[in-house]
């Protein structure tokens, strides 16, 4: 006579058959997670996505600092701080300190000089700009000369490295470049008023010196956080080219900063793209891909509307 079978034998093999379901579900899902995590790593692992949000990262930033570049006539100011740089490089080196702080030290310091001098009014704003400006990069090469000890890659420094940035670097610069947007959101009508008229600004009460000051102690911090994108003598042309382009298409100032940022990222893009495809260097081929969409730019399209010669800027 058959018996039923025992409640005992039953219950644990359904047990087994659960366990193994849900043990198998997990795994799943871990191994799902992982997968997910993994792909996200090598993205980022990637050296040309790195580059890419690099990139990116210090264009955003250098648009609306261009516009002010651009607007106030200060190209030659722009490359005063950026050959600065090297001298920055070549103390780090020679004191074994931070790279971007020692070349924002050093940036800071020679935008001070510049206002003492200006102030006494010995020389034309111009020729001081060259005398800054070529001494601080002659010093730093006579620097790294003198280092025997150091191997560098000066050319990495002189015409940027974009390919190299680290993680950490991508943090940097996308930390800092939220920092200088924070810093000219809040100055933009002092910013804006002094450039039109600092006597205009002063009488206003919105203190045109001070905004000055704080201008370029952004713009230190934008060549120390840029300096590895273009290098050392390519950086105003991501402060220019970009701003330069912009200015044909925006009838306001706040359109023209957005939009200079928005063409500089298009530009880091084509560069990255054209120097993958061409084999060529990423830092002068980004700036070749600004030169492009400046150079289409200039062609007679109908812009009907406001005066759109400067972004709305007459100074």
């Amino acid at each position: 006579m058959a018996t039923a079978p025992s409640p005992t034998t039953v219950i644990p093999k359904t047990a087994i058959i659960m366990t193994m379901t849900d043990t198998t579900t997990m795994a799943t899902v871990t191994t799902t997670m992982a997968g997910r995590t993994g792909r996200r790593r090598v993205m980022l692992d990637d050296f040309f996505i790195r580059a890419l949000l690099a990139g990116i990262g210090v264009a955003v930033t250098t648009g609306p600092l261009g516009c002010f570049v651009v607007w106030r006539r200060m190209a030659y100011f722009g490359d005063t701080m950026a050959h600065s740089a090297l001298l920055g490089v070549a103390l780090s080196l020679l004191l074994s300190l931070n790279l971007m702080v020692s070349v924002f030290a050093v940036a800071v310091v020679v935008s001070l000089i510049l206002l003492v001098l200006q102030r006494r009014q010995a020389l034309s704003a111009d020729a001081l700009l060259g005398i800054l400006s070529h001494s601080t990069l002659a010093i730093g090469l006579v620097l790294v000369a003198f280092m025997s000890w150091v191997r560098i890659d000066l050319m990495a420094f002189l015409f940027g490295d974009i390919l190299a940035v680290t993680r950490q670097d991508i943090a940097l610069i996308w930390g800092g470049g939220l920092v200088v947007l924070a810093a000219v959101v809040w100055l933009w009508r002092p910013l804006v008023a002094s450039t039109i008229s600092e006597d205009v600004a002063e009488a206003e009460g919105l203190k045109p010196e001070r905004a000055r000051l704080l201008f370029m102690l952004m713009m230190a911090l934008v060549i120390a956080i840029a300096m590895k994108i273009v290098g050392i003598l390519l950086i105003t042309s991501l402060l220019i080219i970009p701003a330069a382009t912009a200015r044909r298409f925006s009838p306001s100032p706040e359109r023209m900063a957005v939009l200079a940022s928005v063409i500089g990222a298009l530009a880091v893009a084509g560069g990255l793209f054209g120097s993958l495809h061409y084999d060529t260097p990423s830092g002068p081929s980004i700036v070749v891909a600004a030169l492009v969409l400046f150079i289409a730019s200039l062609l007679p399209f109908n812009r009907a509307g406001a005066d759109t010669t400067n972004g709305g800027i007459r100074s």
